[in-house]
């Protein structure tokens, strides 16, 4: 437990040496989103430090718990609706029927070619109609004002249900996928996930009617007030004054540590939780079965049923997580989602933290997102300091210094590699 508090409080003093040395500004904006990758880190560790699911298609849930901030708090576009939104509609539910009528008609009818036949032939009608009724309403929805809508909005709701709603619908999506890939071995799982998340983020950036596309949307409500009507208002330039702050310094403060409040009460009810599920019955249950599935189906536990279960509350944490971060950004940018940085990163942060900890994968995500971003300026600076032997206009020196760009992925493979080397269950391993 000492170790423990003690890697927290390097940890810790790293944040406040930034905001002694840089700025509180700067410091909090690291923490909050060090406060979101730990959740993202979380969700990681529920999947694979509790069940050795391999998966690596985060990046996908978190787009999907982006998407969910659109959808439910950005105002209906009323023309867009009046365009083409019932059309739309019945498109997606036709889509649907025709899925639900597939299934159904391959299970239900006995195995054979008029079963084959029976269900191409639902899926080619279907397919048909679909767009019949898909393609117009999307051409009619996307036509409407394109510089500054050209989709349906959302439901004008408070953005703070988005966060749970962002779980929710990486959850049936992380169903689905469940449904048909936890079937597979470990590495076909992750080629599955890689792949169904870079599906996510293709149609997150091709259908515009969605939410915009790659025109992005900007604007997202907030949960907390707008800098600017902070600074209007008279109360708190008096406060700021009085603290002997400039109200623009402050008010930003004052922002940025709201969000942290609201990111850190996530953050600890989902640690109380996990924590509580790990040492239950339950949690006993999934790291059994993680160790040897072939004793926990002979003692009678359902392998598959418990694996899906898993992986839909993993990947609920990461569309949660996904949420908030759309929620903290203002805007939804589908094309900044990269494997590299909502995939590869956050397995480092749970592997170098101790995968099947939560404290550890919660340790990892604030380091890891802290040297993600603070080592190249750090590079940078050490580099400057290496070059100025050399002349100005010097090939080696300019050579040098353009290469300080790629310092954060040689520091991650350095801190990985060490880790794996001294620590090879991470900073802090599971018990």
């Amino acid at each position: 437990m000492n170790k423990n508090l003690l890697l927290f409080g390097l940890v810790a003093l790293l944040y406040i040496g930034t905001g002694v040395l840089q700025s509180w500004n700067t410091a909090l904006a690291i923490f909050n989103m060090g406060l979101i990758s730990a959740i993202m880190a979380l969700g990681v560790n529920i999947q694979w430090g509790y069940a050795g699911l391999f998966n690596v298609g985060i990046m996908g849930f978190v787009a999907l718990g982006g998407l969910a901030t659109v959808l439910v708090s950005m105002p209906p576009v009323g023309e867009a609706w009046a365009a083409g939104g019932l059309r739309m509609i019945a498109a997606l539910a036709m889509g649907a029927a025709t899925v639900i009528a597939g299934v159904l008609t391959y299970k239900r009818m006995p195995k054979g070619r008029n079963r084959s036949l029976a269900v191409l032939g639902i899926f080619l009608v279907g397919f048909i109609l679909y767009r019949m009724l898909f393609d117009p309403a999307r051409d009619l929805i996307e036509a409407v004002n394109p510089a500054s809508t050209g989709y349906l909005g959302g439901m004008g709701l408070p953005i703070l249900l988005a966060w749970p709603l962002g779980g929710l619908l990486a959850a049936g999506a992380a169903w689905a996928i469940g449904k048909t890939a936890l079937g597979l071995r470990s590495d076909y799982l992750a080629i599955a996930t890689l792949g169904i998340a870079e599906i996510i983020i293709a149609v997150m950036k091709n259908e515009d009617w969605m939410a915009r596309g790659v025109k992005n949307v900007v604007g997202l409500p907030r949960p907390v007030p707008y800098e600017v009507d902070l600074q209007e208002s008279a109360d708190f330039v008096a406060n700021a004054t009085w603290l002997g702050l400039d109200p623009a310094a402050a008010s930003s403060l004052w922002v940025k540590l709201l969000y942290a409040g609201l990111f850190a009460v996530v953050l600890l009810v989902l640690i109380w939780l996990t924590q509580m599920a790990l040492n239950s019955p339950w949690g006993r249950m999934m790291r059994a079965i993680r160790d040897n599935e072939t004793a926990a189906e002979a003692m009678g536990k359902d392998v598959t049923r418990r694996h899906l279960q898993i992986f839909i509350i993993g990947s609920a944490i990461c569309g949660m997580a996904g949420a908030m971060m759309t929620t903290l950004d203002g805007q939804l940018t589908p094309g900044t989602y990269q494997p590299l940085r909502f995939t590869f990163l956050v397995w480092v942060m749970v592997i170098v933290g101790g995968s099947g900890n939560n404290w550890g994968a919660v340790l990892g995500g604030f380091l890891i997102w802290w040297l993600w971003i603070q080592v190249e300026p750090i590079g940078g600076a050490i580099m400057g300091l290496l070059t100025l032997p050399l002349p100005e206009g010097s090939g080696l020196k300019s050579h040098l210094l353009d290469s300080v760009q790629h310092i954060r992925l040689l520091t991650m493979g350095v801190v990985l590699l060490l880790v794996l080397r001294f620590s090879p269950r991470g900073l802090i391993p599971e018990k």
